[in-house]
């Protein structure tokens, strides 16, 4: 699709084919109003259909936030300033300008993919521009087969009348155009990709970094609120018993030993920095790198004595502030010191008090008789809980040091880092003054040792100047002729469009005077035809409305001729011989039928149009298949709905096979490689029982579609392999009437072993058993259950049937076992067959149901048996609209569980097995009963006479 790989013509000139790559990435675009206004990274579309660039917040969003018109757009951007920045190092924003005035401001991750995506839409809108006419806008008679489109469908080639290109254009745009290639951000790789997050100076605002600042600020108060807690604050459990006087003089050692551990760390800090990093409670600002070195500066300059005198004072004051805070320490230790004693007096006076509770408690149940063993034992129990008490709260003391000791390390390691930055910072500073005297130095010995290197300094040094900005104007230079050569591109496409436009308006102009001019006639032909008909001025036989309606059907039914070559463009052609499936729109014997069938193609035709308005279900497709670029498509309410709605024509061979490849997965596991091959050797090779039946209905398969239509035509061999390798897999059935109507259609979107396989799900996964055998015991059983739903969900149109007798099973049967082949349109026909096959069986159920509920009212009112049963027959040809039909399928008539039909098919099963068995017995009786009688002999039944 996309004309931007490398060729011979170069990006521009080259014609995309149909299996090329489809146009789509990551673009940032400029949205947002006031201070929110900035660049955000959005997942963009290209849809070929209607020319729009939809953008969406991500690839996996199923609907777009917006679109731009391409086909009306004009694109340019700006070349930044000399001296800026360097040409490679930011892409610029481009700007797409719309009808309206509406300006989009685009920037992509790097330069070549701006001038990509920019090469691209030119490309594109070239193309739709030149081929506007209404056949080729629309999808439904100029189908654009992707890289996976497979079957006889998708082979078709519909002439299209496109208007011829301007040869001296497309050499020019040739000329102009800029070889690029697109990086990973564009295509449908980039699905899988995260969203480049890119700064931009447009969003960095000071606003944002005070707000940072404030946050950071607010998190170092935090922590020093944490530190800052009173040392009168505990939430220790004092309900505890008091550790051992032994235990007391571990933990005031431990105490001691973590005091000297600080004092030392204090000291070597003291010694390499002026202030006391251990005991500051918030990190210090470290120096700017400016500040060292115009501190280096000053020291290498001359010495001043008011600044020896400035950094004295400054030193003495610290000192004393360094004093004081070490004295506040000290004082804080002994408070602490203080109160670890009263909380130890604290423990041992509850120990006391708990120990005369015990000994009271004791000796008046010593009192009361209670034997020495038994009072020895609690002692001993006392004294193990107290051991156990005392070992938990040294543990937790233990427990509780480590913990600080932890969180000290921590501050230390923190302080640390901070030095080492510092230090880090130091050298480098110290370094850039070391290598600037070096260079001063070396210039110096230059000097000294050539007598002529004061004059040829300050010339080498112009020199280099002057080839720096030779090199800076070189860039500049070959940026603005890229640009130039862009802006000239877009010059020359914006006026041959142009011209293209004005050309196009005249002959829209005389194509709408032309049927304006048709509808006069018509109209007037229509209120003569109404006048006379109102009032007859003459007899029945001499009367003008036999004349005037003969007149209007001719008109009706009128072939377009090519007399006029020059006014081919002019023609509407809003019938086409064959749709897009292959099935004749019109056909040729029947004069009445022609007329109903062209009245039904162009509300068909009305409809399209009428859907083309609204957001392409297309771009939702695009989008989702984007997003599964890296990854196996999966069973999803997303793509259920998707699939509801309707698979695109361009999509329907990979959404099909991959259905089918899902339900007989377990299958085709089982099978060795060429299995349908094999099969097929065996049943051309051998003898094959059903072989006869399948070449007879080979031609009556689907006589209206034109891939079927002739002994020569493509689809008639591959229908044959098919059924004869399926014949001889499932001998059982071997063949069934209406199998081959199921492989006609499944063939028109996918190759032969996949409409092999596609069968198999069919008649193997989806069908009860005996669906298709010759007694079609599950068909008769599923319309038994179709009228039990019938009575439940359209209880007025059961009880209507049922007051006219009228069977409508007899019109069913054939939806059921063909999937509403020759049933429906084909756009509905599809759309059934979309569901049927990612679903299974169950579609069948709810569109049957959706198809007399459409109807419901118009057969109301019909009250007799023959009307009714002659209406039954046509009524579903006359069912249009798809999308609404669609919509009761799946909403009007929920709940719709599976299970329901499942138990239903079960309790009908016994029934019509025990129908069979009586109708075999009363088979039988008559066999004997013909061979006693004689007047009875020549009597044979359907079975023998095809024998």
């Amino acid at each position: 699709m996309p004309a931007g790989s490398e060729g011979e013509d170069g990006p521009a000139g080259e014609q995309p084919g149909p299996g090329g790559p489809k146009l789509c990435g990551y673009l940032q675009k400029l949205s947002g109003k006031g201070p929110l206004r900035g660049f955000r990274t959005r997942w963009f579309v290209f849809d070929p259909r209607r020319c729009y660039l939809y953008y969406f917040k991500g690839p996996q969003e199923p609907l777009p936030l917006g679109h731009i018109d391409i086909a009306s757009a004009s694109f340019s951007y700006h070349q930044p300033e000399a001296g800026a920045a360097a040409p490679g190092d930011e892409p610029p924003a481009f700007e797409v300008h719309g009808p309206g005035g509406a300006v989009a401001v685009l920037k992509a991750a790097t330069r070549q993919d701006m001038t990509y995506w920019l090469q691209e839409l030119q490309q594109k809108r070239w193309e739709y521009c030149n081929n506007l006419d209404a056949a080729k806008r629309d999808s439904r008679t100029s189908p654009t087969p992707s890289d996976f489109s497979k079957g006889l469908v998708a082979k078709d080639n519909p002439d299209l009348s496109i208007l011829s290109q301007n040869a001296s254009a497309e050499r020019a745009r040739n000329i102009l155009a800029v070889e690029t290639s697109p990086t990973d951000l564009v295509g449908e790789q980039a699905a899988s990709q995260p969203a480049p997050v890119q700064a931009s100076a447009i969003n960095f605002s000071l606003k944002q970094w005070s707000t940072e600042l404030k946050n950071s600020m607010s998190s170092l108060r935090k922590g020093n609120n944490e530190n800052r807690k009173s040392i009168f604050y505990t939430t220790e459990e004092w309900e505890l018993l008091d550790p051992t006087p032994k235990d007391l003089e571990d933990s005031m050692a431990l105490e001691e030993k973590r005091k000297h551990l600080a004092e030392g760390s204090k000291g070597l800090t003291s010694s390499a920095f002026p202030f006391d990093f251990g005991r500051i409670p918030h990190k210090a600002r470290r120096p700017l790198l400016k500040d060292m070195m115009g501190s280096s500066k000053s020291r290498t300059g001359s010495d001043s004595s008011p600044t020896e005198w400035c950094s004295g004072n400054g030193n003495k004051l610290v000192s004393e502030l360094q004093l004081k805070y070490q004295s506040q320490q000290e004082e804080l230790e002994k408070l602490k010191k203080d109160l670890l004693s009263q909380k130890e007096l604290v423990r041992l006076l509850q120990q006391t008090v708990r120990s005369s509770q015990y000994d009271k408690y004791f000796a008046s149940r010593l009192c009361e008789g209670v034997p020495k063993d038994k009072l020895e034992l609690l002692h001993q129990k006392d004294d193990q809980i107290l051991g156990l008490n005392n070992q938990l709260e040294k543990l937790n003391l233990e427990k509780d040091s480590l913990q600080q000791e932890v969180k000290n390390l921590k501050c230390k390691v923190g302080e640390l880092n901070e030095q080492l930055g510092m230090l880090m910072e130091t050298i480098q500073a110290k370094d850039e003054v070391i290598m600037k005297l070096s260079r001063q130095l070396s210039e110096c010995e230059d000097s000294s040792s050539s007598p002529g290197g004061a004059v040829n300094s300050p010339t080498a040094s112009s020199a280099n100047k002057d080839l720096q900005e030779l090199d800076r104007l070189k860039d500049n230079l070959q940026g603005y002729k890229t640009q130039n050569k862009f802006l000239n591109k877009e010059i020359l496409e914006l006026s041959a469009l142009r011209r293209s436009a004005e050309a196009r308006e005249r002959e829209w102009q005389a194509k709408y005077t032309s049927l304006e001019a048709k509808l006069c006639q018509i109209e007037s032909k229509y209120l003569i035809l109404l006048q006379e008909m109102k009032t007859p001025v003459c007899s029945e036989e001499q009367s003008p409305a036999r004349e005037v309606i003969t007149q209007l059907l001719e008109d009706a039914l009128k072939a377009e001729t090519s007399e006029q070559p020059e006014q081919a463009f002019f023609k509407p052609h809003l019938v086409s011989e064959y749709d897009i499936y292959g099935f004749q729109t019109v056909p040729e014997d029947d004069e009445e039928e022609k007329l109903v069938a062209k009245s039904r193609a162009l509300d068909l035709r009305s409809l399209s149009l009428s859907e083309n308005r609204e957001i392409s279900a297309g771009v939702k497709w695009e989008n989702y298949l984007a997003s599964t670029m890296n990854r196996e498509m999966m069973r999803s309410v997303e793509l259920k709905n998707l699939i509801r709605s309707g698979i695109p024509h361009e999509h329907r061979s990979k959404i099909w096979k991959w259905c089918v490849n899902l339900h007989v997965k377990k299958f085709k596991d089982s099978t060795v490689p060429g299995y349908f091959q094999t099969l097929l050797q065996n049943a051309l090779e051998k003898q094959n029982p059903a072989s006869k039946q399948i070449e007879l209905d080979l031609l009556r398969t689907l006589p209206n579609n034109k891939h079927y239509s002739s002994p020569t035509s493509e689809g008639i061999q591959k229908l044959r392999n098919v059924l004869l390798a399926f014949s001889w897999r499932n001998p059982d059935i071997g063949y069934c009437q209406g199998l081959n109507r199921l492989v006609a259609i499944a063939l028109l979107y996918l190759e032969q072993e996949d409409a092999f396989w596609c069968l198999v799900t069919i008649v193997e996964v989806f069908m009860p058993r005996d669906y298709y055998t010759k007694t079609l015991l599950g068909s008769q059983v599923d319309q038994r259950v179709f009228k039990d739903l019938m009575s439940e969900k359209l209880p007025r149109l059961h009880a209507h049937f049922e007051q006219y007798k009228v069977d409508y099973t007899l019109i069913t049967f054939n939806w059921f076992l063909v999937v509403f082949v020759d049933s429906v349109v084909s756009d509905i026909l599809f759309k059934i067959w979309d569901s049927f096959l990612y679903e299974g069986p169950k579609v069948i159920f709810r569109f049957a149901l959706a198809l007399f509920k459409y109807q419901e009212e118009e057969i109301l009112k019909l009250q007799d048996s023959m009307s009714i049963f002659k209406y039954l027959r046509y009524f579903t040809r006359n069912i249009l609209d798809a999308r609404k039909l669609t919509a009761i399928a799946f909403g009007d008539l929920n709940p719709f569980p599976l299970r329901q039909i499942r138990n239903r098919r079960t309790y009908h099963l016994e029934k019509v097995r025990l129908e069979l068995t009586e109708l075999e017995a009363i088979r039988e009786d008559f066999l004997r009963e013909r061979e006693t009688c004689v007047e009875k002999r020549d009597l044979i039944s359907d079975d023998e006479e095809d024998s």
